[in-house]
């Protein structure tokens, strides 16, 4: 019997979630236009939340080769720049700059998270293959954002990674890896393989998403991410061997070592849920849990803008997740601490009626009304917001303010569940996010080069049929 000792070193079948991963990946076949419609819209608003982070140094000095003044022929253009790379810098160039300002698309479950993050590993491969003779149009990149947000956001409805230390940026480099192995043509058992190479990794704490640890590297994490995808999908492709087991290899697999023991849950199979009820961030560039208050803040402006003096105490009636993340009190340190505060989230609007990523930096920041305000604001639990925040058929993201004026008056509570961006929506954002588009090309192109952009993004049928690079080359500087 002593031949039995060795039948553990029979390398396992791989985990059943690897191959619902790889299987999806490659077969499923996305019939929603509404999924497409959807995808359409995150596309330009991913691509046009990267044109504005341009404007910001913090942002561009992390951009370009890693070797300045290396220029890669046939390699993939980051949009919005003359920038020609590999892929895989190419991937972190894009995934950087869409996520820098916190504007783009989210996602809101056990787990947070921002699905267009893995346009970056996407666009740069699909870029950089058509200039190598692979024949991938925008449909194909529309697809592939479509099962990359699936990826991600089936992952997050019921395991939160944020529970257990985790970033989530995780999820990202998982659903890159998934879509971007399948781009590149390889196997299914390869994109098992790329998928394991994914989960294997150490993966993001969420320590820079913190106090007192709050920093910018929340604004290339993701791009980080979607770029360790492609190079792991790269990886895979020279035939590299995977791990089979690496989520439920006892003592040694992700389960174990950084998942409590836990094996992931699966609300629904994946689809093309995720794309269809996406969350737009339209109008407010602001962790997305707030969206709604600062919606409230606005509403409030004109009331209380001559008043503020006068302002005793202002509620904010939330969900648990907002309380969890952004209810912060005390000093920010910097951007990165600011868009993740509620209190001052709402202090801006209420103060100037606007909000604008410019308004986090240090020079808005140091008008004392703001702090002052901040501290007369204090959030309560609804368990009706929270219960509402959970349900598949609702993924409201409420909140209300009440503000109370030192002589004892207040003003009636405004409240409002559903953000711009959501789903429920639609009709009322689509129009806004075209605004929010074209406002973005007028920070980098010329006139004439943002109309034939504009136009060939609002004419789908022509749009899906444009080869990727041409594409792309029409937002070259």
């Amino acid at each position: 019997m002593s031949h039995m000792s060795h039948v553990s070193n029979v390398r396992p079948n791989p985990d059943q979630v690897l191959t619902l991963i790889a299987n999806y990946a490659q077969d499923y076949v996305i019939k929603s236009r509404s999924a497409y419609e959807t995808a359409r819209y995150c596309l330009i608003d991913t691509l046009g939340c990267g044109f504005e982070a341009l404007e910001y140094p913090a942002c561009t000095k992390l951009l370009g080769p890693i070797v300045k003044g290396t220029v890669v022929p046939n390699g993939a253009r980051v949009p919005g720049t003359q920038f020609q790379l590999d892929p895989v810098q190419a991937a972190f160039n894009i995934g950087t700059m869409i996520r820098w300002l916190d504007f783009n698309d989210t996602w809101l479950a056990a787990e947070w998270g921002h699905p267009s993050d893995n346009l970056g590993g996407i666009l740069a491969t699909a870029d950089w293959l058509a200039r190598n003779g692979k024949k991938l149009t925008v449909k194909d990149v529309l697809t592939a954002m479509i099962k990359a947000h699936e990826i991600q956001g089936v992952l997050a409805l019921e395991n939160s990674f944020n529970r257990v230390g985790l970033d989530h940026v995780a999820l990202v480099k998982v659903a890159s890896t998934a879509v971007v192995a399948n781009m590149l043509g390889l196997s299914r058992n390869e994109v098992v393989d790329a998928v394991s190479q994914a989960w294997v990794d150490g993966q993001s704490l969420r320590t820079y998403r913190h106090t007192p640890n709050t920093g910018s590297r929340k604004s290339w994490a993701a791009g980080d991410a979607t770029s360790r995808a492609v190079r792991l999908a790269l990886i895979t492709q020279t035939g590299e061997m995977g791990y089979p087991s690496v989520l439920t290899a006892k003592g040694w697999g992700f389960y174990d070592v950084l998942f409590k023991g836990q094996a992931f849950k699966f609300q629904r199979p994946f689809g093309s849920y995720v794309m269809e009820n996406v969350l737009f961030k339209i109008s407010f560039p602001a962790e997305f849990h707030s969206q709604t208050a600062v919606e409230c803040a606005m509403q409030l402006h004109p009331l209380v803008k001559d008043r503020i003096q006068d302002i005793k105490k202002i509620k904010i009636r939330t969900h648990e997740a907002a309380i969890r993340i952004i209810d912060k009190q005390g000093p920010l340190s910097n951007p990165a601490d600011r868009d993740h505060c509620i209190q001052y989230m709402v202090a801006v609007p209420l103060l100037f009626g606007r909000l604008t990523a410019a308004d986090y930096e240090d020079k808005i920041a140091a008008d004392p009304r703001i702090d002052a305000l901040r501290a007369k604001m204090f959030c309560v639990e609804d368990k009706k917001f929270t219960r509402d925040y959970h349900a598949p058929d609702q993924r409201s993201i409420a909140n209300a303010l009440t503000v109370e004026f030192k002589d004892g008056s207040q003003l009636d509570e405004i409240v409002c569940e559903y953000p711009i961006g959501h789903k429920r929506r639609r009709k009322e954002g689509m129009p806004v996010l075209v605004e929010k588009f074209k406002t973005n090309l007028a920070r980098r192109f010329p006139a004439k080069q943002q109309k034939a952009i504009l136009d060939l993004c609002l004419d789908p049928v022509r749009l899906e049929k444009t080869p990727v690079n041409e594409f792309v080359d029409m937002m070259v500087i």
